[in-house]
């Protein structure tokens, strides 16, 4: 790695873009730390994947992880959404807050529509693209050319080019540059341990920022898509920008020092750390599903012949632990007032618990599920 040259920058009259070097080359890796680190985060990574065997319904926790993920991912770019706001619909969203609450279920979206559609297509630039479509559409960003690579140059920081703190590439290499990325990940002769590779291609990724909106969450979102579409993750379970956002400034500073200083042994250490810390939360949250379904299961029981609705709507609140009236008289398929007399035996359970204080429009929450996200 005492090699490695990352790229150079580009006079362009009144700025300097950086010019990124090829990723599809041979790459050696000396540093023992790093291979202590790796080996942490594949045995890591490997507890984390056990959970896709022997959790039952798995899928169900699923689109809460992700949920998380989508917060955190758009929080690093500004966007303020809370989870109990992510949950609840579009109209009953404050009117200052809609938007950031669309950009966030878009991310979902966009993660689901990815995951999917990995069974049609290889992990590639056109995934890419299209999962960078699902995320732009009808939000801000949407007039940016959504689902396609740049063709005019974009920077990061500063109110305008001159004081940028950072100049990609200039677009007429944006193709080329994504394109090597693409050799570089389907390169079989390259031995490169997984992890280091989806680190390479993040850091070159956010680098090329090869759109003209979007580039950061589509840049964290390629990490579990990769290591699901290399049967590294049976499911897509790790996420790391609640990490990043959490290290935001390191996070940075290590993309940085990549670019400024050839230094990316230092990047390889940040992001194999973030796995690591990650598996563990992700495992800590799943042993705390674990212990808190089998406490319901075990509740609902003394509902009697309500045991069957309950259960219904407490399966429900895995996938989405904020519900009305309506939605557990849907779920369970019971009348209205059969609903509200279950959610009233769900309260006293303390299960669900009522949010809003008002006579009408009441909201019920699964809080202590909801808080293992929080």
């Amino acid at each position: 790695m005492k090699t490695f040259q990352a790229g150079t920058y580009i006079n362009q009259g009144t700025y300097k873009s950086f010019q990124p070097n090829p990723i599809n080359r041979e790459w050696k890796i000396e540093n023992m730390e790093i291979w202590k680190l790796l080996s942490q985060a594949d045995r890591e990574l490997g507890r984390l994947d056990m959970y896709s065997n022997y959790i039952p319904n798995i899928d169900l926790f699923i689109s809460m992880h992700v949920l998380k993920e989508a917060i955190k991912s758009s929080k690093i770019e500004g966007t303020q959404t809370k989870i109990e706001e992510a949950l609840l619909d579009k109209e009953d969203i404050p009117l200052d807050r809609r938007n950031d609450q669309e950009e966030v279920q878009n991310y979902t979206k966009a993660m689901e529509w990815a995951i999917k559609e990995l069974g049609n297509l290889p992990f590639s630039n056109r995934l890419i693209r299209e999962t960078h479509k699902v995320l732009l559409q009808g939000v801000r960003g949407a007039e940016k050319q959504p689902g396609e690579f740049r063709r005019s140059q974009n920077w990061i920081g500063g109110a305008s080019i001159s004081d940028a703190v950072f100049i990609p590439p200039v677009h007429s290499s944006v193709t080329e540059l994504m394109s090597d990325i693409e050799k570089f990940l389907h390169n079989e002769s390259n031995l490169l341990p997984e992890l280091l590779k989806i680190a390479i291609v993040h850091y070159q990724f956010e680098t090329i920022h090869p759109f003209l909106d979007g580039n950061g969450r589509v840049g964290r979102l390629l990490i579990p898509l990769y290591l699901v579409s290399r049967n590294i993750l049976k499911k897509p379970i790790l996420y790391l920008s609640d990490f990043f956002e959490r290290n935001r400034k390191l996070y940075y500073d290590n993309l940085t020092i990549v670019r400024v200083d050839n230094n990316i042994e230092q990047w390889f250490k940040f992001f194999l750390v973030g796995i690591i810390e990650t598996c563990r939360n992700g495992i800590s949250t799943f042993d705390g599903i674990m212990q808190l379904q089998k406490k319901v299961d075990n509740d609902i029981q003394s509902l009697g012949n309500r045991m069957t609705s309950a259960k219904a709507v407490t399966d429900f609140l895995y996938q989405k632990p904020l519900v009305t009236a309506d939605v557990v008289s849907k779920v369970a398929g019971i009348s209205m007032p059969s609903a509200y007399k279950l959610i009233n035996s769900l309260e006293k359970l303390g299960i669900l618990n009522e949010v809003t204080g008002g006579q009408r429009g009441r909201i019920y929450v699964f809080d202590e599920y909801l808080s293992l996200f929080r």
